[in-house]
């Protein structure tokens, strides 16, 4: 794997029932780059980052994934529940955050994975536990700082507008230190100026925090906006991968996902 990688996909390929959703496909994501994974409705962009995430078993193919200290890992050969610990992390297409608890609290959620106290200190609130709470609250306040919204860090999730929702479960993915974010639709249900600022906030993620983004979206205007090199797929295949000139001049995309003749 190149040292400039985030995430090698090689021959990945998945089938349910008979149906092949992922085909033989192929792709990178370099480190720090914005990567947009493109496609019509069932062209299984959905199917490839559930198994990028372990979601999904593929049948075949290798995941090599670039993450902490720059240590290198196939990920089919880890459990779901691990692979957040390397350094990749997603948000959801359904905002998924519990709105009985403050806003910081939510985002402290992200970072349960790096705590090394036990349950018992946490319980009776040792020195310790006290210790590393106040540590992750400090860094949870940054992240918060940075996207703005530290002012509502006491505020109940529940009976946040939409736009604030999506930047909190930002932060809470950031919680996690990632090297690569899966957004999932992250434009869906914003109107125009929610997605404008939208497109800052992951331009300046991916500069702030030094990580990868992969984006899985059907705005356009926004994958050329901010996408650095793009994947299409149609039917689970490889399409073509370029900059966002080269896949809007694309005749195969066009006919596939612009609906051009």
């Amino acid at each position: 794997m190149a040292e400039n990688l985030a995430l090698q996909v090689e021959n990945l390929s998945i089938a349910f029932g008979g149906l092949k959703a992922v085909d033989n496909l192929t792709f990178d994501i370099k480190k720090k780059e914005i990567f947009g994974l493109i496609g019509p409705n069932g062209a299984g962009k959905t199917t490839v980052f559930n198994c990028i995430t372990q979601f999904y078993k593929p049948d075949q193919g290798t995941l090599l994934f670039r993450g902490h200290g720059d240590e290198v890992t196939d990920l089919t050969t880890r459990p779901v529940h691990d692979i957040i610990r390397h350094g990749l992390v997603r948000t959801f297409q359904n905002v998924e955050l519990i709105r009985e608890l403050s806003i910081i609290d939510n985002v402290l959620i992200g970072g349960h994975i790096d705590y090394k106290t036990h349950t018992l200190s946490q319980a009776l609130q040792l020195p310790k536990a006290r210790a590393e709470e106040k540590r992750y609250r400090a860094e949870a306040e940054k992240i918060l700082e940075n996207l703005g919204i530290l002012d509502r860090k006491d505020m109940l999730a529940g009976g946040q507008p939409y736009g604030i929702l999506k930047k909190v479960e930002m932060a809470r993915t950031l919680m996690a230190r990632p090297k690569l974010i899966i957004l999932d639709e992250p434009a869906a249900g914003l109107n125009d100026s929610e997605t404008l600022e939208l497109a800052k906030m992951i331009r300046k993620i991916r500069d702030t925090f030094d990580c990868a983004i992969l984006l899985v979206e059907h705005d356009m205007r926004l994958v050329m906006d901010i996408c650095d090199r793009i994947c299409a797929i149609n039917f689970g295949k490889l399409l073509t991968i370029g900059t966002p000139k080269e896949i809007q001049q694309n005749k195969a995309v066009q006919t596939a996902y612009l609906g051009v003749d």
